[in-house]
């Protein structure tokens, strides 16, 4: 899934991604979280893919430690 992805790593260097499947199994903290919408009018594929973000959020949100 690509976007707009700011993570906090774990030595809390702050680091951007583009490409969701980029970012690291663990990190400190979720920053930001802005995936690519695509444009309209949105297909049935479009639609899918739009409701898997609230799912992609809280896998990253799953991933923040306080390592």
């Amino acid at each position: 899934m690509k976007g707009e992805f700011r993570v906090k790593l774990l030595d809390r260097t702050i680091v951007d991604y583009t490409d969701f499947n980029d970012i690291p199994d663990k990190v400190y903290r979720i920053l930001k979280f802005i995936p690519d919408y695509p444009l309209s009018p949105h297909s049935e594929e479009d639609h899918k893919l739009i409701e898997t973000f609230d799912n992609k959020l809280h896998e990253l949100l799953r991933r923040e430690t306080n390592e």
